[in-house]
């Protein structure tokens, strides 16, 4: 016996340092109590909440007589064994270490992870609903329960079920409970508390504007998941959460190059609007637009369009002025412009750019009489007439 705790308490020490960085016993959460059964009757007993992140537990059950001791407490065994994950071999044959001492009445138990099937248990002795059942009488027990093995971890409370085998006398049992938790779901983090916090940042006007928004909303989860627990997260006022919120919302558009993405969005939606000929809403985001500091010359260019073909003519003139101030090189800025000036009846004006390009091509494969002759036409398809058309036409032969 004594090389066999040798052999596990050297283990224990081998494992040491990466157990404690998977996990670790929570000895401040051991859960250790003495009760009394009367002979031949059932008792529940519920132990304390589980914390957070706990994957496994070991638990010690001891009958005792009464001249009885339990010479070592489970968490000083315990000590010994390393990740129950880890060596699993080596854990179960630990287990065997678990029980110093016991008497000679037995009983048998039942664990439930729901107290209205302990209670159902102890009035009428069902175990169809436990999570786990220790049918033959016994006189000590100790066992490793996990996740991936049993549903006793479905909340955070167990309850153990005792069935005296002892007729005549009543029973002393000790139960003990230490849990191992798991050092990254310790946080209370899982996946369903996670997309609590995705959910929130999806349904913001902000998060729609980036669209897709899984690299923004998921830097705001890192950042809050850092800073608190589950716990603390849900315990925090409403304002509490959302001043968080707008904090790490902050820092999280400029990480994740949020208003290149917003501004590229933005321009898709006018464009979609454009095409489906929505020129109302078309200005309408246009002037968004305009706040970004992401905003071209091409951006002014195509509100002064949206003016001219919605026959606004001096908002279009005043937004492609501005077009061409920034880039007096874009002829696409200049030719709306001359269009502008024609349908203001300023045929002077216009003429004077419509001349002023004609040598030249808007780009690599548009010359700028092409490109007069297509703009005209499709202010004709829009319903927008001039009676100059063809005298510009001409003059750019």
């Amino acid at each position: 016996m004594q090389r066999l705790l040798l052999f596990f308490f050297v283990l224990g020490y081998f494992y040491s340092a990466q157990a404690q960085i998977e996990g670790y016993w929570d000895k401040e959460r051991a859960f250790s109590k003495e009760i009394s059964v009367t002979a031949s009757e059932r008792l529940i007993l519920s132990i304390d909440e589980l914390p957070p992140g706990t994957t496994e537990l070991v638990y010690r059950i001891t009958l005792l007589d009464d001249n009885q001791k339990t010479t070592n407490s489970l968490i000083s065994v315990l000590k010994a064994i390393p990740d129950p994950t880890g060596i699993s071999q080596g854990s179960a044959g630990a287990i065997l270490l678990l029980s110093k001492i016991a008497g000679d009445d037995q009983c048998t138990y039942a664990i439930f992870s729901n107290s209205d099937e302990a209670k159902n248990y102890k009035q009428n002795g069902s175990t169809k609903k436990a999570c786990w059942v220790q049918p033959m009488p016994v006189s000590k027990d100790a066992r490793r329960l996990t996740v991936s093995s049993t549903s006793c971890f479905s909340t955070h409370i167990l309850w153990f079920g005792f069935d005296s085998a002892n007729w005549i006398m009543d029973q002393r049992i000790l139960v003990e409970v230490v849990p191992w938790v798991n050092s990254k779901l310790s946080t209370g983090w899982t996946s369903n508390a996670k997309n609590e916090v995705i959910d929130l940042c999806a349904s913001t006007d902000l998060a729609q504007q980036l669209a897709p928004s899984q690299a923004y909303c998921g830097c705001v989860l890192e950042r809050i998941t850092a800073k608190y627990t589950y716990a603390e997260y849900t315990k925090l006022l409403a304002a509490e959460k959302a001043k968080a919120y707008s904090e790490n919302s902050a820092i999280c558009f400029v990480e994740t190059n949020g208003e290149a993405l917003r501004y590229a969005n933005q321009q898709q939606l006018r464009e979609s609007f454009i095409a489906e000929k929505k020129f109302g809403e078309a200005i309408k985001q246009s002037l968004v637009l305009l706040d970004s500091p992401k905003t071209t010359s091409a951006d002014y260019t195509t509100l002064g369009w949206l003016y001219v073909v919605t026959k606004q003519y001096d908002k279009a003139l005043l937004y492609l002025h501005q077009a061409v101030a920034k880039v007096p090189t874009d002829l696409t800025a200049q030719v709306t412009l001359a269009h502008a000036y024609l349908f203001h009846d300023d045929f002077q004006q216009a003429k004077a750019i419509y001349k002023k390009y004609q040598a030249q091509n808007v780009n690599e494969q548009l010359s700028w009489k092409a490109k007069v002759e297509q703009d005209f036409a499709e202010f004709e398809t829009l319903g927008i007439t001039n009676s100059n058309y063809k005298r510009v036409i001409r003059m750019l032969e």
